[in-house]
Formats: structure tokens, C-alpha cells, sequence
């Protein structure tokens, strides 16, 4: 018998998800982000799911971090144009991005300067990344004119012009500095008649105003609300990973026991622990405190003591039925139709949704089907 952990990738929930980006989008594309194995959820198996959908309803593009992601997407066998978010690394890699007809970004004088002297066969789509306000990457918007005229000069390396930036603040309440940054690239755009790529997952959900020619639908495909406070729109995206486990032991205790490492909790009662194989070797954060919720049995019940390398326990006292291979949903959807949002379970670990998702570890079979 296989040890119970398992991720469930529900394609129906993603592509749900991928529909409400792009009505949201309105008259914008949407471009589909799966870098980082599609935030752990497995690339190539998402972009098959997403490429898919019927003509007009699957994305135009996809998006990914570097070469190697847009390199097993083709070995996948997706087809669909693909953007390097962060361009080249080295010079070098410019011939398998023409090989593998690839789009790519432009953020600093070095990666231009590389187009210009490459000379493709045939001219690469480039998206110019402007510093509007994040300061990580992209050109500074004084610099962006004569950036656009060199490319806009050199018709046989570049093609397919397009201005994009990236909000540092999109997901805030507080709209001032989101609202700086549009303004820098609404200016740019209209000096230079140029085509924008703004909106990131906030962003496309909350501001229809940033979306450009194109939108970024990146973390919300796979159902996680990046916005500081849920919209109307951000409650309607649906869970794509299940994180699912199992009780694989029972423990009773007397009051004042303590469980696992340091003994950081302590029976308040007589209590019923539950041992459930899942720990920080498949990826689950070790920072989730005492009273971070999971789901047993389709039943909220909270983690009692640190997270083990393999296993976590979880107090049941409260759900006499729970016992040896009961269901325990980690983050996701539980059979009994319960759901447990993985942005919940990142505040309890002091942290993002991102990385419980991209954290989960390659030990942890996904299992990529609808569930009933």
C-alpha cells in the first residue's frame, strides 16, 4: 500500500479559473503564467489541460520564468508561443530561443544589445520591461524611447512590440503607488503608441483600468486570492490543488501530555490526537503554529505540536468518527465537500500561498483528475 500523501490537480477548477481571467480580461488576452511548474502544480500537465480548450476559449500564450520551462513545455509537446518573463541569461541562449520560436522579454542594454547583434532567421517577438516602480528588473522610463526606437529599427531581430511592467502593489487596499506605476506606463504607452502588459493576478482581478492589451493571470489560476481583501470576483476562483492525506495513528492522551518535537503543545483535556503522514519533507511548511486548520473527515480541526519531517498530528478530540486511513485535506477540497483555502493555511505559516504551492516537494505524487 502506497503511503496515503498525494496532490489532487483538478483541470476542471483550472480552467474555471483560466474562464474567469479572461472574462475579467474583457477586450485584453490573457496571457496563462506556469512558471515554477506552474506554481507546483505540474507545467506541462496544466498547459495540455489549458491548450485544450476549445479554440477562443484556451490561452493565446503562455508565460514562464527562463529557458529551461519553455524547453519541457515544447518537449511536452505545447505549441502555443511562450514568454520568457526574464528573457536570456546569456547571449547564447538566443539560438534555442529561435529554435523553439520562443517570445521573450527585454529588460537590460546587455539583453538588447545580444538581439541586435544575434540576427535570427526570423525575428523574435520581444516584450520590453519597463521599471515602473518594483526596481527588480526593467528599463528606467526615460530610457524606454530610445530602447523602443533601437528594436523598432531592427525589423529583422524583433517583432511584435510590447511594453510590460510588474506592480509591486496590486493586491493592497491602499491604491496610491499601484496607481503611480499605471500612470508611468499609461504615459509611455501613449508616447510611443505602444501595445501594454500590466496586470498581474491582483491586478486583473481589481483593476480593470490596468489591463492593457494584455493581462497576467498567474497565482489565481490555481485558486489562491492574492488580493489583501477578497472581491467579488477573487471568491469565485476554485481550488486546483487538493493537498491529501491520511491518519495513519490514534493517540490518547491525559491532560498535560505533551506531542512531538519540544513538547509545544499540551493536552488542555483529555485528548484524541491523530498522526497524519505528511510533514516537511513533502514540502508542508514547518512554521505552521498549533491551531493551523486542516480538514479531517470534511470536519475543521487544528495541527497540535511542530510539523515532523514526515508526519504532523492534528487534535480530533472533537471528531469521534476520525480514525486510521480518515481523509485529512491539508489545503483544498475534501471529498465530503468541505474546502480549506491554502491562503488560510499561509497566514497560520507566516507566509503565501506561493510558497506552500511551489514548496510541495517532487515526492508527493500529483494525481491529475476531476474530482466527483
Amino acid at each position: 500500500m502506497a503511503r496515503p500523501l498525494v496532490a489532487d490537480i483538478d483541470f476542471d477548477a483550472l480552467r474555471h479559473n483560466y474562464a474567469l481571467a479572461r472574462e475579467l480580461a474583457g477586450e485584453s488576452r490573457a496571457l496563462a503564467v506556469i512558471k515554477a511548474d506552474a506554481y507546483g502544480h505540474g507545467a506541462v500537465a496544466c498547459a495540455l489541460a489549458l491548450e485544450s480548450l476549445p479554440e477562443g476559449k484556451r490561452p493565446p500564450a503562455f508565460a514562464v520564468a527562463c529557458l529551461e520551462e519553455a524547453e519541457a513545455l515544447r518537449l511536452g509537446g505545447i505549441a502555443s508561443p511562450i514568454v520568457l518573463l526574464e528573457g536570456i541569461f546569456e547571449a547564447a541562449e538566443l539560438a534555442r530561443v529561435e529554435a523553439l520560436g520562443l517570445w521573450m522579454a527585454v529588460h537590460s542594454e546587455w539583453q538588447l544589445q545580444a538581439l541586435l547583434a544575434h540576427r535570427p532567421a526570423r525575428p523574435i517577438p520581444v516584450w520590453v520591461k519597463v521599471d515602473s516602480g518594483m526596481h527588480r528588473l526593467g528599463f528606467a522610463p526615460e530610457q524606454v524611447e530610445s530602447v523602443w526606437q533601437r528594436l523598432s529599427a531592427a525589423p529583422e531581430c524583433a517583432t511584435g512590440l510590447q511594453l510590460m511592467s510588474h506592480f509591486a502593489t496590486a493586491d493592497a487596499v491602499d491604491a496610491g503607488y499601484f496607481e503611480t506605476q499605471l500612470q508611468r506606463m499609461r504615459d509611455l504607452a501613449q508616447r510611443l503608441q505602444a501595445p501594454l502588459c500590466l496586470a498581474n493576478s491582483p491586478a486583473t482581478l481589481a483593476w480593470p483600468q490596468s489591463h492593457g492589451s494584455w493581462v497576467r493571470p498567474g497565482v489565481m489560476l490555481y485558486g489562491s486570492d492574492p488580493l489583501e481583501r477578497p472581491s467579488a470576483a477573487s471568491r469565485r476562483l476554485q481550488p486546483v490543488m487538493t493537498l491529501r492525506s491520511e491518519i495513519i495513528a490514534v493517540r490518547d492522551l491525559a491532560v498535560g501530555e505533551p506531542v512531538g518535537y519540544a513538547g509545544r503543545w499540551r493536552a488542555p483535556r483529555p485528548s484524541r490526537i491523530a498522526v497524519v503522514a505528511c510533514g516537511y519533507g513533502d514540502g508542508y511548511d514547518r512554521h505552521a503554529v498549533d491551531g493551523t486548520p486542516v480538514l479531517v473527515a470534511g470536519q475543521r480541526t487544528t495541527i497540535a505540536g511542530k510539523v515532523s519531517m514526515d508526519m504532523l498530528t492534528v487534535d480530533v478530540t472533537d471528531i469521534p468518527e476520525a480514525d486510521i486511513g480518515s481523509e485529512v485535506v491539508l489545503w483544498g477540497r475534501s471529498r465530503h465537500g468541505a474546502v480549506l483555502g491554502v491562503d488560510e493555511v499561509a497566514r497560520y505559516c507566516d507566509t503565501i500561498s506561493y510558497t506552500l504551492l511551489t514548496g510541495i516537494l517532487p515526492r508527493v505524487p500529483r494525481r491529475y483528475s476531476r474530482l466527483d
